[in-house]
């Protein structure tokens, strides 16, 4: 039976603390009944000798100093998890949300988890089909991958998540492929998107989503991607499956870091946000993979919205050095009513290279690629040349290459959200746009290739 303590001496905001407390850990749960019999979970944050301070996950309003009761549960924040997940919506803390029955736990597992061991991880080398060209054919996300997409404030990064939850599927093998999709800070509306876009499309049956919304407490925002990762864990390692998990917006999970970290008054680093912020963003991406000896994997597409449209924000500037890449949003191709607007140059996969070529994709994919990259960003700056000193001075190969960067874009990138085109289909795309080029200038390309693609499509 666990003690109950009625000294509490002091509530500010969402921070408690509690005295004269014995055998209490960091990060360890506790329920506070209020003199009307309502209880309130909360963690705790800090241990100083016997007195804790804890964070509460609800509001403050009401707890009595005097009448209030404090009992801490022993354990950390736990999941129950169970293969009866899929096709069910939870909030934040993991409790359901979609009117249905409680979840029957097969075991339940702290949401913490455990850091993978650098020496389990099995290199990520096969294709995952996102149905999006300008992911698949430039920037191809590869099995155990964390490829995080920089999105901006007004940009359609939810239609893109949505998209990718929906079309992403491993080719050529009939094994099992689940989504686990964690949203933190989202609006009603957007949540309300997610839920019925993946119900429109049956794609709710293999997906767990984790719902937490804009009023909900930031602590609860803190625990929500771990909540997810924990099922994802599960479904990975234990039932062999090969899970995607979609965390939006990473931009509200940081600011509620910051949030619980001036809470605390704690010294700040950069624009405010706490000094851990590396390490802890690290202690999420690092959660995905693939491990030695397991059939399962997974893969991460974190999305973040870069404030003010810059790159060398913290949040952005900090995934970047974790993550194996980026997909970068463009707010110029928006404009143009490109959709999706991916900007490809600077966008990056690191891993791409190892999940193209002969048995995965296709084996002129490697070649195309480079090729498209450097004709697109010749027809930019030929553009830009015409911008500044006129068409009239550009030469007749800088007009061709310009005419091929419109039709790159209208053609390659803009595809709208609900086409799904397969890895084959990108490729013809991108031999029909090749084909605007006279053949002497796709040195890129082999012989053979050429031979057998260029002016065929």
């Amino acid at each position: 039976m666990p003690k109950e303590y009625r000294t509490i001496q002091e509530v500010a905001g969402p921070l408690m603390l509690v005295r004269g407390v014995e055998d209490v850990a960091f990060d360890e749960l506790g329920e506070i009944e209020l003199a009307d019999g309502e209880t309130r979970r909360c963690r705790v944050l800090e241990i100083d000798g016997s007195n804790a301070l804890v964070q509460l996950f609800e509001s403050s309003t009401g707890i009595n100093l005097s009448n209030s009761k404090v009992r801490f549960l022993g354990r950390s924040m736990e999941l129950g998890v169970s293969g009866d997940m899929l096709g069910r919506v939870f909030d934040g803390l993991g409790r359901p949300i979609d009117d249905g029955p409680e979840i029957l736990p097969e075991e339940r597992r702290d949401i913490n988890g455990l850091p993978m061991n650098p020496a389990a991880r099995s290199y990520p080398e096969e294709f995952i089909q996102t149905g999006v060209s300008a992911i698949d054919g430039l920037n191809t996300l590869v099995r155990g991958q964390k490829l995080p997409i920089f999105s901006a404030s007004g940009l359609p990064h939810a239609q893109l998540a949505a998209q990718i939850a929906r079309q992403a599927k491993v080719r050529g093998k009939d094994e099992q492929f689940a989504v686990v999709f964690a949203a933190m800070g989202i609006t009603f509306e957007e949540s309300n998107f997610f839920v019925e876009s993946f119900k429109e499309t049956g794609a709710i049956d293999r997906t767990v989503l984790f719902v937490n919304l804009a009023n909900d407490p930031a602590v609860e925002r803190i625990a929500t991607p771990r909540m997810a990762l924990t099922a994802a864990e599960y479904l990975a390692f234990e039932k062999d499956m090969h899970v995607l998990v979609i965390l939006t917006d990473i931009t509200n999970y940081a600011d509620a870091l910051r949030e619980v970290s001036a809470a605390r008054k704690e010294v700040p680093g950069r624009r405010g946000y706490p000094g851990y912020m590396y390490t802890d963003l690290a202690s999420l991406y690092e959660r995905a993979g693939r491990q030695k000896g397991k059939a399962g994997s997974i893969t991460m597409v974190p999305i973040l919205t870069m404030p003010e449209d810059d790159k060398t924000h913290p949040i952005p500037d900090l995934t970047g050095y974790i993550t194996e890449g980026q997909i970068i949003l463009s707010r110029e191709l928006y404009r143009k009513g490109i959709t999706p607007p991916i900007d490809v140059l600077p966008s990056l996969s690191r891993l791409k290279d190892k999940g193209i070529g002969e048995g995965k994709t296709r084996a002129d994919h490697a070649n195309t690629m480079n090729q498209l990259f450097a004709a697109y960003a010749r027809g930019k700056e030929a553009k830009e040349l015409m911008t500044i000193l006129g068409e009239a001075a550009l030469s007749d190969i800088d007009l061709i290459y310009a005419k091929f960067a419109d039709a790159f874009e209208k053609e390659y990138v803009s595809q709208g959200y609900q086409a799904n085109r397969d890895i084959e289909e990108t490729l013809s795309i991108g031999w029909k746009l090749l084909s605007i080029l006279p053949r002497s200038e796709l040195k890129r390309i082999d012989d053979k290739f050429l031979d057998q693609y260029y002016g065929k499509v």
